[in-house]
């Protein structure tokens, strides 16, 4: 994987909360998107999530607790778990799907 600048991915995306995939990491997918305030709807997986917040920070809802993800930390959401997001959430947010 060659490298990789997050944040200028994101600003070039054409739109919030899509994610486009870089990579994979032997069995992790490495996908990045642009955050801009609005809230995302819950949403359950069969598979690890870990969110990392590149730059501003992450609003995370689970189980009716609010989550403050900032920049340089990653929040793991386990398989099964439901997870939204709140509004306010901004920056760049990359998804490691294990």
């Amino acid at each position: 994987m060659p490298l990789l600048d997050f944040a200028a991915i994101a600003e070039q995306l054409p739109g919030t909360w899509k994610s486009t995939r870089l990579g994979q990491v032997g069995p992790a997918h490495i996908k990045v998107l642009r955050m801009d305030a609005q809230a995302y709807e819950e949403e359950t997986h069969d598979y690890n999530e870990g969110l990392l917040v590149i730059s501003g920070h992450l609003l995370l809802s689970i189980a009716d607790q609010a989550i403050r993800v900032e920049a340089g930390q990653m929040y793991l959401v386990e398989a099964g778990i439901a997870h939204g997001v709140l509004a306010g959430s901004q920056g760049t947010l990359v998804i490691i799907d294990v």
